[in-house]
């Protein structure tokens, strides 16, 4: 079960990163990082997330240093989506609704890291 939510965790991540912003699948994505941080460099920047993102999904698989990489997903994702609520609420895919998404997500990452018990094999790379 904890092997399988962590390929879960891993895929939000590569696929938000990879489909939706490094290769633009989803435009909102780069319309939301314009409102935030203006329209200049919007197109770069929502590139470097999504690389960002990426390597966070290449982060949840590895294992290493899990429950700081389980910390850092949910307190990134939680900023993520406040700036978003308050800054382009109108341009998310649920609107207001997005918030709901993310804390079942957030809730997600803390029952795989802190609540599902280890492996019997600790094996810290599989």
């Amino acid at each position: 079960m904890k092997t399988l939510l962590r390929y879960l965790i891993a895929a939000v991540w590569l696929v938000n990163g990879l489909y939706c912003k490094i290769l633009g699948f989803v435009p909102r994505h780069e319309t939301i990082v314009a409102r935030i941080l203006g329209d200049d460099y919007s197109h770069i920047i929502t590139i470097l997330i999504g690389i960002s993102e990426v390597f966070m999904a290449i982060w949840v698989l590895s294992k290493f240093k899990s429950r700081w990489c389980s910390i850092f997903q949910m307190t990134l994702v939680a900023i993520m989506n406040i700036i978003e609520f308050f800054l382009a609420k109108d341009l998310l895919l649920w609107g207001s609704f997005n918030a709901v998404f993310a804390l079942l997500f957030i809730l997600l990452v803390y029952y795989y890291e802190f609540v599902l018990p280890e492996n019997k094999t600790n094996n810290q790379f599989l």
